[in-house]
């Protein structure tokens, strides 16, 4: 469904801040607090808004976070992603365009898990690359 001008801007609205009021967010994007919860709770009952999320500052934050750029020699990117799925710290797995198939986000208690993780994915025969970003800082 395509999005409208005002639900792109209550989007903005809710990046800057999903704590706000429906109230604040009516009055930045120029419409009626009715209209606002109501198409909140549209874009979150088609999906468009799947969840909110607590950010925490890296100094409250435990273990590391990686970012890995995987090639693989498979026909379909779909068929090498049960290897992700097997591993509980895979946040996420993205078929990207580029050099790199797929860009799979990792969530480890330790460094050394971390290492097990890429071990694990090294010896998977149909992965023929993969190169680790750690994330040292996060902003957003």
């Amino acid at each position: 469904m395509p999005l409208d001008k005002f639900d792109q801007a209550i989007i903005a609205e809710l990046r800057k801040n999903a704590r706000q009021s429906v109230s604040a967010i009516a009055e930045a994007v120029n419409l009626s607090r009715p209209a606002v919860t109501e198409r909140i709770k549209k874009l979150e009952q088609t999906g468009t808004i799947r969840g909110y999320q607590v950010l925490l500052s890296e100094s409250q934050k435990e273990g590391v976070s990686a970012y890995f750029e995987i090639r693989h020699q498979c026909a379909r990117c779909v068929d090498v992603v049960d290897v992700f799925k097997s591993l509980p710290e895979v946040q996420s797995c993205h078929g990207v365009s580029g050099d790199m198939d797929l860009l799979v986000f990792v969530k480890a208690d330790s460094i050394q898990r971390l290492h097990q993780i890429r071990e694990t994915l090294d010896a998977h025969i149909d992965i023929v690359k993969i190169k680790t970003h750690v994330v040292m800082s996060e902003w957003l």
